[in-house]
């Protein structure tokens, strides 16, 4: 299912414990029970005691494992960006944004989040893309992503070009049903189809619509800007009843009011967020195939994340950073790390 790293990083009570081999992992035919509630969880290892450049490159050097099974919460790679149409290299993102993760400490300062003391979490690899079929791998990403949310686990992604939410969307529906959507994005991914193909990473929620997979009433697009072949380009998106809030409405202000909107608006049903790293101004995350001029600054896309705290969100992705470009995966990491925040359950104090 899965193509995993090695492991060896810290699993413990806390933040300066050392890196421990691949005693705490999943073992295949062992079903791990959650963990209680002063168990001892993951914790990636403290700078303090481990020097950054050490260990194997996982998301926050948190262990490894090959199944969900015992987890709340873990990053997965989908290093797929066969469905771009325009620069290329979202392939490499999930690798790059694993390496700039040695910089996030455990807890969330500003919000009183501490994740790791209220979670299991751990890296569950990649999972293994045929980069010569999109179609093939969508169905790999599907059959995948059933697993671990089957599993009771939280997915967080590392794209990947954004084709990969359509199969990570069509896992969801099938547990939960028709989700909410909370789409940050300089584009809304809703064409119909691109040289005669209805399969890349601009449509794949118009496939989700096609398919019944969303709850149109409660699906937000922010940030949404650039030129378009005609005057009305979000049409569709309206008449889907999908809420278009476009990146020039956002300019020069907090999105503070706008994200107590948005809660109401979710309720407290299952939503899911999908974060294109392009939503942002290129002037802070360049790093990506279709960059877009004049967009959210990184303050206003840690409003949107934090303002998701409190909602039911089954799952989260960050999408199309392309390391070629630039280090946008610095930035990637981090809003990771705030969504894994915003998860239901996690203690703040």
């Amino acid at each position: 299912m899965l193509r995993l790293l090695a492991s060896g990083c810290a699993r413990g009570p806390g933040p300066g414990v050392g890196a421990r081999p691949a005693a705490g992992l999943f073992h295949p035919g062992r079903r791990q029970s959650r963990q209680a509630s002063d168990a001892p969880r993951n914790q990636p290892p403290s700078p303090e005691f481990v020097a950054r450049p050490v260990g194997v490159c996982s998301m926050m050097r948190l262990p490894v494992q090959t199944s969900p099974e015992g987890l709340d919460a873990a990053f997965i790679g989908v290093p797929l960006d066969t469905g771009t149409s325009n620069r290329p290299g979202a392939r490499f993102g999930p690798r790059r944004i694993r390496e700039e993760s040695v910089m996030l400490g455990t807890v969330n300062p500003s919000t009183g989040a501490l994740p790791f003391q209220s979670l299991m979490v751990a890296d569950l690899g990649d999972v293994n893309v045929n980069l010569y079929n999109l179609q093939d791998s969508c169905r790999r990403i599907q059959e995948a992503y059933e697993k671990i949310v089957a599993a009771g686990c939280i997915p967080l992604t590392l794209g990947g070009d954004h084709t990969i939410t359509y199969p990570i969307l069509q896992a969801m529906a099938k547990k939960h049903g028709p989700v909410g959507l909370l789409h940050v994005d300089a584009h809304t991914d809703t064409t119909d189809k691109a040289l005669g193909e209805k399969l890349y990473h601009g449509a794949p929620f118009r496939r989700c619509v096609d398919e019944g997979l969303l709850d149109c009433k409660r699906v937000v697009q922010i940030g949404i800007r650039g030129s378009s072949t005609t005057l009305d380009p979000y049409r569709y998106n309206r008449s889907q009843g999908f809420r278009v809030v476009l990146a020039e409405d956002c300019w020069m202000k907090s999105l503070v009011p706008l994200m107590g909107e948005v809660r109401q608006q979710m309720g407290g049903k299952p939503i899911y967020i999908s974060f294109d790293i392009d939503a942002l101004d290129p002037a802070y995350a360049p790093g990506t195939g279709t960059p877009e001029i004049a967009g959210l600054t990184p303050s206003q896309a840690l409003e949107i994340i934090r303002g998701c705290q409190g909602l039911n969100v089954m799952g989260c992705d960050l999408v199309e950073v392309s390391p070629p470009y630039d280090l946008s995966a610095l930035l990637a990491a981090n809003l990771l790390f705030e969504m894994l925040c915003a998860l239901p359950k996690v203690t703040t104090v």
